[in-house]
Order: C-alpha cells, then structure tokens, then sequence
C-alpha cells in the first residue's frame, strides 16, 4: 500500500496519540495535532521525532489551525489522505443548569473543530480525487444515559453524526469518504482511575483500549469501500449493558 499523509488532531494522549503512533508504525507519514504546544512536543519526541512526523499546536477552534494543518502536510508531505477529527472535549453537567458560555465551548471545540479542520482539507483531497475524513463520535448521541448528564457534548457530537453523513453525501462524486467511529468507554486521561466501575456499560463488561480505536480508524482509511457510515466500537454498549 502506497504511504499516506495522516492528520490527527487532539493527539498528544489517548486516542489521538494512539491513532498517530497506530499510523507511524505503520510507515505512513503523520501531522500531529494538540491544544499545548509543550505537551505535544514532548509526544512529537516519544514518538520519535522522524521525517515522517510533524506537529501543529493550536485550538481546532480556531479555524486558522485547521488551515496550518492542511498547509504543513501539503508542504512536508505532498499529500492530505486521511484526516482523523479526534480533538473534542466531553463533561458532565445537568441540562438546567447550562450556561451559553458551557455550551460554546463544546460547540467551538467539538462542531467548529471538526467541521473548519474538514473544510480546509477538502480542496487537496478533491485535487488528489482520493481522501478519507474520520470523525471521532459517541454511542451516547442515540442511546441516552440517564445518570450521565451531558446534553451540551452530545449536541455537539451528535452534529458531528450528522455532518458525516452530508459530507458523504456531497462529496462522494470526488472519490472522498466520510465517516464516524463511535467510541464507547475508553481507558483515556480523560477519566479517572475509577472508570473501570463502569465496565458494565459496555456488554463486553470491560472498558475500551486507546489502540482498539486506532485499529478501526486504521481499518476505515485502507478500506475504500466505506462511506457514510457511523461505526459502533463501543463494547456493544450501544446494543445494550452488562448490568
């Protein structure tokens, strides 16, 4: 398989950074993404810093970023093959208690991230007649968790749902696919050391691996074949629960 040039935004832990070491080791050539530039230098190291790497730091809020990171993978790289919109942020907040500034933050991060980074990739990707956007999404936008209060995330998310499927939709003449991988509970910093106590929300009553996510995303790129599709990798946690 000919190297592709990845772009991974919010790579600096968990998934992101699995996606990207996912990719790495994999001979393709990786643009790496995270809000703080000294956190993501310290993963550009550990990832070991090679001619296949580069790194852009920045908020995918600011749809300046999503144009730098375009920009650095034509320039380093020749090519935009895979764009993995992995950057989000998630919380826990009761629905009346909602502010406008909470919600924007969600919105800005989530929506905006995703929705500009995509924007300033497609040109390339229609030159190229050949590219693959992976959104990261969640199980949580249509099977709701009472004791798991989130409605300003998974607004967010759930757009995201649904842009995957209008990008798909639009773009498909230009051989670009666009799809969402929904991730169940994955053992990420985003959690604390108690996250295992959930693992009956998951079927499979055991929490998520950053690395079972890579795979699937890893799966998606090579496999030109799927577009428009929403990809439960969740534990079987949208199914049901091992309670």
């Amino acid at each position: 398989m000919k190297k592709q040039t990845v772009i991974v935004t919010g790579a600096s832990s968990g998934i992101g950074l699995e996606i990207a070491r996912y990719f790495l080791d994999r001979g393709d050539c990786v643009v790496i993404n995270s809000l703080t530039a000294s956190k993501l230098e310290q993963v550009y190291n550990e990832l070991g810093a090679g001619e296949n790497l580069a790194m852009v730091a920045g908020s995918v809020a600011d749809k300046a970023v999503g144009e730098k990171l375009a920009k650095t993978a034509i320039e380093k790289f020749g090519s935009i093959d895979v764009l993995v919109n992995n950057a989000g942020i998630y919380d826990n907040k009761p629905f009346l208690e909602v502010t406008e500034e909470y919600l924007d933050q969600f919105l800005n991060t989530n929506l905006k991230g995703t929705f500009f980074t995509t924007q300033s990739v497609i040109p390339q990707m229609q030159l190229q007649k050949d590219g693959v956007i992976i959104n990261i999404g969640t199980p949580l936008v249509y099977h709701a968790i009472a004791q798991s209060p989130s409605t300003a995330p998974i607004a967010s998310k759930g757009a995201i749902h649904a842009l995957t499927l209008q990008l798909a939709a639009e773009f498909g003449k230009d051989n670009i696919r666009v799809n969402t991988v929904a991730a169940g509970l994955i053992r990420t910093p985003m959690h604390d050391e108690h996250i295992d106590n959930n693992a009956g929300l998951h079927l499979i009553n055991r929490i998520g691996e950053p690395e079972e996510i890579a795979h699937m995303v890893h799966a998606i790129a090579k496999n030109k074949l799927i577009s428009g599709a929403i990809i439960n990798v969740d534990g079987g946690m949208g199914a049901g629960h091992n309670l």
